[in-house]
This record gives structure tokens, C-alpha cells and sequence, in this order.
């Protein structure tokens, strides 16, 4: 939304019960855009051949898009107090790989395609570059006009309990089951030493470190650490592959964020944290069915619902 502009009231985010996720289908550009996919499978895998930490990073930036509001693209508005602007947004990247797509795709099937479902295929084809699977993106998303710095703010950032992870999935339509899946996303990616420093020093204002923490894994964090500038693989053993070992490592108490180690500690979510460390094709399967649920959340497809934004950075004049 432009920034001083009067003209729009601020909709209240849609009932999950309503979302029209049906009219969403796999044919929906089959005509009006029949090399879509053929494009973004190629932008994509040429930004990550050039930078390898940009499949992780195209994932989660789907997901904080899908976290607010549902798949409608609002985490790529750029402007003032924008979901981008957020604190909670800082360390996102791939915006720049979605303005490569979107301009590709402009030039072959104009004013057709959405931001939200170009996010979305992009994600699908980064997910399967490193490694992961594969499965068919529908399409039909409208991009959304709303962007809110303050609504952002709510997409957990590492230091939840599992009681606040599985109300915030819970209210988006998605399951317990479905939060445990994507966390499984954390197989690769990394974050900033910043975010744990409190658990490698100082836990709850204890003075120490986090008793969750195996002690050769807390021992190579605090060396790896030194600055908060710093970073650290998510997954501590495979951090370029696409595989289970992140479960594996919750039981090896190698949990980088403590929300990634209360899963496997928490009654409610433990169980299925120890049957995934052992089982690594069910979690490969169950991780497309789950990136399908969080592309399906809260979408705009109706008449007079969202736009097919020209540029992703901005709503259409």
C-alpha cells in the first residue's frame, strides 16, 4: 500500500474457515502462461547454483509470506511498516530472486501470474534443488494489498513454547503434524549466533547455559559464536543436505534454536520427533504434503479478492 495513502481501510485477516483454497488448480495458467513453470524451475536453479544458502532462505521466506495473512505475497511490499520492514523480517533474503522470476514472466505472459504463486513455485523448485521433494504447486493465488511491520511480528522466532507453536499453526489450518514437518525445514538453512547466545550463556536470566544443550555441542556453538554477527548451521552435522538429521539430532540434545529442542522434549510432539529420526522416507513424503497444506493457508482467490501485482515490491497503482 502506499505509503500516506487514505483511500484503503485495512481488512481484517480472512476466517481460516472460508479460505476457498478449491479454486486454487494445477491447470489454472495451462493457457494463459504455459511456460510458467518452465521459467521459474530455471531462474531458480540458477540463483541457488550461484548461491547454495538460497534454497533455505527461498523456503523460509515462503513461509513468513504464508505465516500472515495466508499465501497472498505480502511479505515481498516494500514499504514503510511492510511485513519486510519487521524485525522479525531482517534476515530474510530471496526477495531479489522473486523480482527475477516476476520480471521473466512479465515479459512472456503480462499482468497474468501472481507474486504469492511465483513464492510458491519457487519455494517447491528450491526445496527439490537441495535435495528434497518434489511435489505439483496449484496455482491461482491473488497477491494481497495489506503489509503489516506489527503482524509480522507475531511469526515465531526460535524462542516460543510448543503450547504458542501449535495455537499459532492451529490458526492458520494447519496441524501439529504440519509443525513439526516444516520445522524439519531447519535440515538446512542457518542463523545468526545472536538468536542463541542467550542459550549458550545466559538461559532464562539463569547465568548459565541452557541444560538442553548437549555439552560437545555447546562447546563447538561458544567457539563458533564469538560474534553475534556470526552463523550457525541449523542442522549441526548435515547442514548441506536435504535429510532427517535433524530429528536425529534433537535426540543428541543438537537442537540449534530451543523451539527445534522443546519438540522433541514436549509429551505432545516427542514421539513423532523420535519416529521421524528413525523413519527418513517418512518424513521426506509427509514434507511435500505439509508445504502443500502451508501454500494452501488463508488464499485470496475470489472476485474483488487481492490483485496479479505488475511488480511484487509494490501494489498496483
Amino acid at each position: 500500500m502506499a505509503v500516506g495513502s487514505t483511500k484503503r481501510v485495512l481488512p481484517k485477516p480472512k476466517d481460516i474457515n472460508t479460505v476457498p483454497q478449491d479454486y486454487l488448480s494445477f491447470s489454472y495458467y495451462a493457457k494463459s502462461c504455459p511456460n510458467l513453470e518452465a521459467i521459474v524451475h530455471k531462474k531458480v536453479n540458477g540463483w541457488i547454483d550461484k548461491d547454495y544458502t538460497l534454497g533455505a532462505s527461498l523456503i523460509r521466506l515462503h513461509f513468513h509470506d504464508c505465516a500472515v495473512r495466508g499465501c497472498d505475497g505480502s511479505i515481498l511490499l516494500n514499504h514503510r511498516d511492510s511485513e519486510r520492514s519487521a524485525k522479525s523480517s531482517k534476515t530474510l533474503r530471496g526477495f531479489q530472486v522473486i523480482d527475477d522470476i516476476k520480471a521473466e514472466v512479465e515479459k512472456k505472459c503480462p499482468r497474468t501470474v501472481s507474486c504469492a504463486d511465483l513464492l510458491t513455485a519457487a519455494a517447491r523448485d528450491a526445496t527439490v534443488r537441495i535435495g528434497g521433494p518434489f511435489w505439483e504447486v496449484n496455482f491461482g493465488r491473488k497477491d494481497g494489498v495489506v503489509s503489516s511491520a506489527k503482524e509480522a511480528e507475531m511469526v515465531p522466532m526460535g524462542h516460543e513454547n510448543v503450547t504458542s507453536l501449535i495455537e499459532f499453526f492451529q490458526s492458520r489450518g494447519l496441524n501439529m503434524l504440519d509443525l513439526i514437518i516444516l520445522s524439519g525445514s531447519h535440515t538446512i538453512g542457518r542463523s545468526t549466533c545472536g538468536s542463541i547466545l542467550d542459550r549458550l550463556y545466559n538461559y532464562k536470566g539463569t547465568g548459565k547455559p541452557d541444560p538442553t544443550l548437549g555439552t560437545k555441542y555447546l562447546s563447538f556453538l561458544k567457539r563458533k559464536c564469538r560474534l553475534a554477527s556470526e552463523y550457525a548451521d541449523l542442522d549441526g552435522s548435515t547442514p548441506e543436505t536435504f535429510d532427517s538429521a535433524y530429528y536425529t539430532n534433537l535426540k543428541k540434545k543438537m537442537g540449534l534454536l530451543s523451539t527445534d529442542q522443546l519438540l522433541y522434549s514436549d509429551l505432545r510432539t516427542g514421539l513423532i520427533v523420535a519416529a521421524l529420526a528413525t523413519q527418513p522416507m517418512l518424513f521426506y513424503q509427509q514434507f511435500a504434503v505439509s508445504m502443500v497444506n502451508l501454500g494452501n493457508t488463508q488464499v485470496l482467490t475470489g472476485n474483488g479478492e487481492g490483485e496479479i501485482r505488475t511488480n511484487c515490491n509494490f501494489v498496483n497503482p
